[in-house]
């Protein structure tokens, strides 16, 4: 397993990580079964396991804790907060009061004394971001985590956290984490270019899009194909433009020789502002069949072929990005005078 080093930390991280969304009664429900499959991808030399706590109501945390015990020095350990905990408004987001407590119930489950890597989930409209990065700095220099990261951060607000860390004096965010895939290629255009210029480390996620990658016949199968329908029926028009570009790049993955998901990884892993891809495998099998594409590297012919399927830059489903609307935009109370 190939390992670089994430952002301005020093942290050598492997370029696959092993994602645990699917640990828990979202995916696989199993608890032993899930420390079997993280136990393998950490023998196979993933060393970097991302979590959070919103995964199946910190089940996901609690099974991570599980099987790290014992090996806790050999992993990156990263999670993340912001998304709603509860009910109460105050158990979701940014300020330094949920922070405080988020971290403590994240770190409880986990069964650590710190992360590496604590990132926030989605932005927090409603939390200034000096109040945050104030927040996540006490917890460094408390010894709680080592290092602080963003997730489906657009480049603007990428750009004014760095410029409110600089100009308070505080820890920065030293990573992003954000949805990336052949079918999902927005963050080349801005998101990438500026994490670049700010030596951020970037995480991906969904490099398989939401099962549309997975080489399966039925992408329905998807556990979001439940919440967002209009996005896996092949009658409309996001469906009939993905399916033809999936028929493409099945036909291309299999003249160089690979499967889809693997290609599908490969391509990830190609971009050079990428640090590590997340791959979230419910079951050993699907692990085994992911852990190949460390290994594969794409020529220049074949990433230009793949440019023309999906032109750089670009997504085929806004809907993709989902949870990343501003408030500007999804308010019209927001747009409007009246």
């Amino acid at each position: 397993m190939n390992r670089r080093i994430l952002g301005a930390t020093g942290t050598s991280v492997s370029d696959l990580a092993l994602g645990a969304m699917m640990f828990g009664a979202m995916g696989n429900p199993d608890h032993e079964d899930s420390v079997r499959i993280i136990h393998r991808a950490l023998d196979a030399g993933i060393n970097l396991i991302d979590t959070a706590d919103v995964y199946s109501g910190g089940e996901s945390e609690e099974i991570v804790g599980t099987a790290i015990r014992g090996r806790r020095d050999d992993v990156v350990l990263a999670s993340k907060f912001g998304l709603p905990m509860g009910a109460d408004p105050n158990q979701r987001g940014a300020s330094r009061r949920w922070i405080r407590q988020a971290v403590e119930n994240s770190l409880r489950r986990l069964r650590t004394d710190h992360l590496d890597l604590y990132q926030l989930h989605r932005p927090d409209h409603d939390t200034d971001p000096s109040e945050t990065l104030a927040a996540l700095t006490e917890l460094v220099q408390a010894g709680k985590i080592l290092a602080f990261g963003s997730s489906m951060f657009p480049a603007e607000t990428i750009v004014e956290a760095q410029w409110t860390a600089e100009r308070r004096g505080t820890h920065r965010f030293v990573t992003e984490q954000t949805m990336y895939s052949i079918l999902t290629r927005r963050p080349e255009a801005s998101v990438f270019p500026v994490a670049q210029r700010h030596n951020l480390g970037v995480l991906t996620f969904g490099p398989l899009n939401g099962g549309w990658l997975s080489g399966r016949a039925n992408q329905a199968s998807s556990h979001r194909a439940t919440t967002r329908p209009s996005s896996y029926d092949p009658s409309t028009p996001t469906g009939q433009a993905k399916t033809a570009a999936v028929t493409k790049l099945a036909a291309l993955a299999a003249e160089v020789g690979v499967t889809l998901p693997q290609l599908a990884i490969a391509f990830v892993r190609a971009h050079p502002a990428v640090t590590s891809v997340l791959i979230g495998p419910r079951t050993q099998d699907h692990l085994d069949s992911l852990l190949p594409a460390a290994e594969l590297e794409l020529t220049g012919d074949v990433l230009d072929q793949i440019d023309e399927i999906v032109a750089p830059g670009t997504e085929l489903d806004p809907a993709d990005n989902y949870a990343a609307t501003p408030p500007a935009i999804e308010h019209a109370r927001l747009r409007r005078r009246s």
